[in-house]
């Protein structure tokens, strides 16, 4: 092969990889947004049997063709909480055999009539350029990645077989197992896609290529491509939390052993492949998609029931932090912001959180107020700062949640900026109850204890309230905002109802004049903060329109 002819086989191969991993992305990127709503559905089912969650992590990978996604995904689970490491173990491992499909997808690109697949290239992009709906624009994206994912295919292969003789005595020449599972390693750690260098193989394959004598030596590739495809997950939690990172290192363990246990057997049984796919099978694209599917199926079948002990040894080998952050966890993780409908779940539970937190220091400001306790006013003034921190973070994470999302997603995100601004005017009220405490204490105000009853049956209805709320939220069902109305109606005539009792004593002389200033804002305040919870829940109505 001269220079000239090597550089035209270079430029082919890398246009056919190119097209290659633009089909992929396009297919991968398109499912993605299409299918997170059934996603987070899959994730949610995270019970504590394992093969629940080994079919979990298989159906996830298989929808969105990518196990690096997935795992990626499951890692900002496990950071955020959502999930512990039994279940992540169980999905890692589901994941590993969902990542297969891809494979048999190019396995496909062996038979005849693959050709006519990738006329799904054109007829996608058109399908995209004519649909004004986003959904079908999406779909259209997917079949003509899918079609780009073949044409790609056969590229490479279209490559190799114009200069099969000179490749072919190339690759005859390397025959060491572990240069072969390094290759693997170090190829698909550059392209941070196992299927992409199975698919590049299996192009070969195609194209009639082997590698050393045609035995095992091109499993010994696959068996890499399974260790180096933990590298996308160990970047991801390099900077998390410490369950984050054993998920990853929990990853790079399963793939790691089982990779070495099929490296012991390939090496005592050098006619494997002889014996086995090539018998069941006759192309040769098939047997190696078949090899990688039978390879992950039964890892995952071997090391199911050892869930416990990848756990425990990744506690081992990363042991908890000496010195935990001050700060609460967040449900925020920047993983998260690829999927817009799994960044507006966890910013949910991250407003609930918020909530909860300036409910608390209302709770603590009023008890300052009714106790007459100067020493729960600094807790209270803590709550508050607390709150500010959580919301200042849901700020940031919208803003760069709102660069990377469609116009589908901007009303829960405008709903989610609303809510926070509702959230601080209670940390707000918090802030009054403390300043009414003080002046109680300092001017000496006293209130009868048929009063106080009066306000804290006025401050049970806003607990109440604030559960509904909460309810709403998290359940996203607007089926419960006729009780929130009603309750907050409720509240509406308390303060009316204690208003007026309150002038009624005045004129009677029950009650000291100065202390009406106290007592009618800090009615009002309790009657604001019931309009503020009613406001958040009634977003969940405006989502649903959405």
């Amino acid at each position: 092969m001269t220079i000239a002819q090597a550089s035209l086989f270079l430029v082919r191969l890398l246009a056919g990889t190119g097209v290659f991993l633009v089909g992929v992305h396009l297919l991968t990127a398109n499912i993605e947004q299409l299918a997170t709503g059934k996603l987070k559905e899959l994730f949610g089912r995270t019970a504590q049997r394992r093969l629940v969650n080994v079919g979990v992590g298989a159906a996830a990978t298989a929808l969105i063709q990518s196990s690096g996604v997935t795992t990626v995904l499951i890692v900002g689970f496990v950071n955020v909480g959502v999930m512990d490491l039994y279940q992540a173990a169980a999905m890692i491992m589901g994941a590993n055999i969902g990542t297969t499909v891809t494979a048999q997808i190019a396995a496909l690109s062996a038979f005849p009539i693959t050709t006519y697949i990738q006329i799904l290239t054109f007829g996608g992009v058109m399908m995209s350029m004519a649909c004004k709906r986003d959904g079908l624009k999406k779909t259209g994206l997917i079949l003509a990645g899918l079609g780009l994912i073949f044409v790609g295919l056969g590229l490479m292969s279209d490559a190799m077989k114009a200069n099969r003789d000179a490749i072919q005595s190339v690759f005859e020449a390397v025959s060491n197992p572990l240069l072969l599972l390094l290759a693997g390693v170090l190829l698909t750690a550059l392209v941070q896609s196992s299927s992409a260098t199975t698919s590049v193989i299996i192009a070969m394959s195609v194209a009639g290529l082997t590698i050393g004598s045609g035995g095992n030596e091109m499993l010994f590739i696959i068996l890499g491509t399974n260790i180096g495809s933990c590298v996308t997950a160990l970047m991801s939690s390099a900077s998390a939390g410490t369950n984050a990172r054993r998920a990853g290192l929990i990853h790079l363990l399963f793939n790691a052993l089982g990779s070495a246990l099929f490296l012991a057997l390939l090496l005592c049984w050098p006619g494997f492949m002889d014996a086995t796919f090539r018998r069941w099978f006759p192309a040769p694209a098939t047997q190696i998609a078949m090899f990688h599917t039978c390879f992950n199926t039964v890892c995952t079948a071997l090391f199911l029931p050892l869930c416990g002990w990848f756990v425990k040894t990744s506690e081992r080998l990363i042991p908890e932090r000496q010195a935990p952050a001050p700060l609460p966890a967040t449900f925020l993780d920047e993983r998260m912001l690829s999927s817009a409908s799994l960044a507006i779940s966890q910013l949910e539970k991250e407003l609930v959180r918020l909530s909860d937190t300036a409910m608390d220091a209302f709770r603590t400001g009023y008890r300052a107020f009714a106790d007459k306790d100067r020493e729960l006013i600094p807790p209270t003034h803590q709550l508050i700062d607390q709150a500010n921190g959580i919301c200042q973070g849901m700020v940031n994470y919208l803003i760069r949640l709102s660069a990377r999302s469609k116009l589908a997603d901007e009303r829960p995100i405008s709903n989610l900026h609303s809510n926070l601004g509702d959230i601080m005017r209670i940390a707000e009220i918090a802030d009054n109850f403390t300043k009414y405490a003080q002046r109680s204490i300092d001017g000496g105000l006293d209130f009868s204890g048929g009063v106080m009853k009066e306000l804290d049956g006025m401050a049970d209805r806003v607990e109440e309230l604030h559960a509904l709320t909460k309810r709403a939220v998290l359940e996203r069902d607007p089926g419960l905002l006729p009780q929130i109305d009603r309750v907050e109606e409720e509240v509406d005539g308390l303060r009316k109802a204690l208003i007026d009792r309150h002038i009624q004593r005045l004129n009677e002389g029950a009650c000291r004049p100065e202390s009406s200033g106290v007592f009618i804002n800090l009615v009002s305040n309790l009657e604001r903060l019931g309009d503020h919870l009613t406001y958040i829940a009634h977003t969940v109505r405006q989502d649903r329109a959405g």
